[in-house]
């Protein structure tokens, strides 16, 4: 399943994310609109970025806590990805596992960047109305070959910083969070949170330097 192309396209995703935050963000903006502006702009800046195209983790790790983080709702996706254990988890194994969990995505990903080139984003239709409070958009990923489904998931938020935010996203028609979570729960069942922790510890220690 976590083939190369996975990865690359996940790879493209994940630069999705950090362009959420390029921009000033009007709270109405409709997830659609959101996702087509950014999608556009951020793959232009990766064609013309050698270092993100090289895989520099530590420039996208930058970039990740500059751009993604305050765009995503990552506790949620996190809370998902480790399922009815998470409900268990002190605050301080809770903040232990998103600060992992995101080092993996960072990591795991960062070299499918590479394979950025002359791919473009295509809009498919979408099914919203303005009650929504959860949506999914559509997106296709045009290039070499057949295009490739590309969907995020997305959750309005109210209060301060209102807006849309991504909390999972669809790669090939299997979903990111879900993929995790399938992972996660044998782990969990065998050593428990912390067991889980020390593992994405050891496996992010193991993917240091290197590019999938």
């Amino acid at each position: 399943m976590m083939n190369r192309r996975f990865f690359s396209l996940l790879g493209i995703a994940l630069a999705a994310w950090m362009g959420l935050g390029s921009m000033a963000r009007a709270a109405d903006e409709a997830p659609d609109a959101l996702v087509k502006r950014l999608s556009t702009e951020v793959l232009d800046t990766i064609k013309s970025d050698k270092a993100i195209q090289g895989g520099d983790v530590s420039k996208i790790m930058t970039l990740v806590d500059s751009k993604i983080m305050p765009n995503v709702n990552f506790q949620r996706m996190t809370a998902s990805a480790v399922g009815p254990a998470w409900r268990q988890a002190t605050p301080e194994q809770r903040t232990r596992l998103q600060e992992e969990f995101k080092t993996l995505l960072v990591r795991t990903y960062s070299g499918a960047l590479a394979q950025v080139s002359d791919q473009s984003i295509a809009m498919r239709p979408q099914r919203m109305s303005p009650d929504d409070k959860e949506v999914v958009v559509r997106t296709e990923v045009r290039g070499r070959g057949d295009p490739v489904q590309l969907d995020y998931r997305l959750e309005k938020t109210p209060g301060e910083g209102a807006g849309w935010k991504i909390i999972n996203l669809n790669v090939l028609g299997v979903w990111l969070v879900d993929t995790y979570r399938s992972q996660f729960g044998p782990e969990i069942n065998a050593k428990g949170i912390d067991g889980l922790i020390a593992s994405l510890a050891e496996r992010n220690k193991t993917n240091t330097g290197k590019k999938s």
